[in-house]
């Protein structure tokens, strides 16, 4: 299976937080090699500033991210490192 394009996870993520801004990096060219690299799992790193994450626990807004795109890890999403706040902390 293939690695979402980055304007294909940015547009899953619009979905879930449709107020935020979010900022999405494909970061596989670094993990060349990575057994996640070779199973086609693309890694990106993704911030997104939305109202939505205000008052929640890091490991919360995380777990909305996760939740977003949960069917396409870990085959097309191998890693995702998450920058996850309210507007009010960015």
């Amino acid at each position: 299976m293939t690695a979402p394009s980055v304007s294909e996870l940015q547009a899953r993520l619009h979905a879930a937080f449709p107020d935020a801004l979010i900022e999405v990096t494909d970061d596989s060219h670094l993990h060349a090699g990575h057994a996640g690299a070779a199973s086609g799992g693309g890694h990106y790193s993704v911030r997104i500033d939305s109202a939505r994450f205000k008052g929640l626990a890091t490991l919360a807004r995380h777990r909305l991210v996760y939740d977003a795109v949960l069917d396409w890890m870990p085959h097309r999403i191998h890693a995702l490192a998450i920058v996850a706040r309210p507007p009010a902390e960015s």
